[in-house]
């Protein structure tokens, strides 16, 4: 999945090449070309959640991401989220549900071409999540078999249930890119590494899931995820740049 997810992500930067915009218009005053600089609010979905619902048996997912442009490099951005996981390890089997928000700053590093709006961003998110996890089935293990001590359930399986008031909190690094397909219409894409601040587990099951977070080890506490977006920019107001005039074009108005 981690290969499939670079190899997309590098496919939309080189789409950067080849999303043109219309946002151009003419300075009446001096007939030279300007182009506006939209400012508003893009809202979206990420569109692997869904597909993995889809897909996958043991999955239900929902992400909704969003940015308000502060300047004309930085966007205030947010992805608030619920998730539905089953995990079924080599002596247990358990059930992740639960809800997150991540919140943070984008700042956009391309230089775009003449009139264009896409955005390959670098971005910071403080993640909080809330969830349950639910015990579903375990085994005690031990390394005799001789009496077949390793059975499904302690006695009484007094262990299987539901815990829940569980939190995590966490930071992330975000590379991102936004690409323009029609006008204000943009597919994106981005990568993050996370890193598992603090978290409240139960008493009897570790936290191995976080909804937001991903997967958790015991070995680090940093983990990796990924989004594929599909947003639509509401436009709230506009600026217009002039565009840059050419050294030649500077020696001709001298």
């Amino acid at each position: 999945m981690l290969k499939y997810t670079i190899n997309i992500f590098f496919l939309l930067c080189a789409t950067l090449a080849f999303a043109q915009d219309n946002g151009i218009a003419a300075d009446t005053a001096t007939a030279k070309p300007v182009y506006y600089q939209k400012y508003g609010l893009r809202v979206g979905v990420d569109l692997s959640k869904p597909l993995r619902t889809l897909l996958e048996d043991n999955y239900e997912g929902l992400e909704i991401v969003g940015d308000f442009r502060l300047s004309q490099k930085m966007y205030l951005a947010a992805e608030l989220g619920t998730e539905k996981k089953g995990t079924e390890e080599d002596n247990f089997m358990f059930t992740t549900t639960g809800s997150y928000i991540k919140a943070g700053v984008d700042w956009n590093t391309y230089e775009n071409w003449y009139g264009m709006h896409n955005i390959i961003s670098l971005g910071l998110r403080g993640g909080f999540s809330t969830f349950s996890q639910t015990l579903d089935a375990y085994r005690i293990y031990t390394t005799d078999q001789y009496w077949n001590e390793n059975v499904d359930g302690f006695p009484g399986e007094q262990y299987l249930g539901e815990y829940d008031g569980l939190t995590a909190q966490w930071a992330e690094v975000v590379v991102g890119v936004k690409v323009e397909l029609f006008n204000n219409l943009y597919l994106g894409g981005s990568v993050r590494l996370n890193y598992l601040i603090n978290d409240t587990a139960s008493d009897v099951l570790p936290n191995m899931y976080i909804p937001g977070f991903n997967k958790v080890t015991d070995e680090s506490r940093f983990g990796v995820g990924y989004n594929y977006t599909l947003s639509y920019l509401i436009p709230i107001f506009k600026t217009t740049n002039k565009k840059k005039a050419t050294e030649e074009e500077a020696e001709t108005e001298e």
